[in-house]
């Protein structure tokens, strides 16, 4: 009897200190992950085929969801065709600590354009924001980060609002271009000097592709790599995402130069 009581003693001494141990290691494991980057570690930037168009997504607090996954889950998919320049997908914004989508989302951004050496940017996609078509317009150095990858950019995207960001970088003054539908008589009224175009998901002017957004932004994506890879390399893509993918029946509109 004595013999069993001391071993149900060990049992419990054992148990209670498992359990602190345990509690110790969750509260350590549950640290925010920006804040574990920054205390355990420096920064870790993503591994970048040098032989690869390098894609960047403009994110901030307030990015929308759809315009951002959509155009990122079609580019990063190049990664998987033969034969095919495919593309580096990251993420750039103006901090090193998490953004918060619209919808709730949390993404840690691969570069800070304030203060990072950023790499080359080929393809540059804005993605539609909360305030798209008002506080981040005020916002000069992100409109001024623009303006400079524009300058040696191949092709500048934009999804739904995020046209506004590129109208007030002046990078359309010249362009057709189009936007979420219902935002189209104010972003006509805030760029008057724009050629600005209805009935219409995307517009292809030079090297600039703008969207109607939402869950048009993949037939957006989808045109660029029918640009870039052709018919057969856009519906690969479109159907490992189950998408149906036809040129011809998009409601669409580019511009011969």
């Amino acid at each position: 009897m004595k013999h069993v009581l001391s071993v149900l003693i060990l049992t419990l001494f054992v148990s209670c200190n498992f359990s602190k141990e345990n509690n110790s290691a969750y509260e350590i494991k549950n640290i925010p992950i920006e804040e574990q980057s920054l205390e355990n570690s420096s920064k870790v930037f993503p591994e970048l085929d040098p032989d690869r168009y390098n894609v960047a997504f403009l994110i901030m607090d307030g990015t929308f969801n759809t315009e951002f996954t959509a155009p990122y889950d079609i580019f990063q998919h190049t990664i998987f065709r033969d034969s095919i320049k495919a593309m580096n997908v990251f993420t750039v914004a103006n901090s090193d600590q998490s953004v918060t989508t619209f919808e709730g989302l949390k993404i840690l951004p691969d570069f800070n354009y304030l203060k990072d050496s950023l790499p080359r940017i080929d393809i540059l996609v804005v993605p539609s924001a909360e305030h798209h078509l008002d506080s981040d317009l005020e916002d000069s150095t992100m409109i001024n980060f623009v303006k400079q990858v524009d300058q040696k950019a191949l092709f500048v995207t934009s999804h739904c609002d995020g046209a506004f960001v590129l109208a007030k970088a002046g990078v359309l003054d010249h362009v057709v271009s189009t936007t979420f539908p219902s935002d189209i008589d104010k972003m006509k009224r805030s760029f008057p000097k724009l050629d600005i175009r209805k009935n219409v998901l995307f517009v292809h002017d030079g090297k600039y592709i703008t969207s109607a957004g939402g869950a048009k932004s993949f037939e957006a994506a989808l045109y660029l790599c029918e640009f870039l890879y052709g018919k057969e390399v856009a519906q690969s893509l479109a159907g490992g995402l189950v998408i149906d993918w036809n040129l011809d029946s998009v409601p669409h509109l580019i511009i011969k130069n």
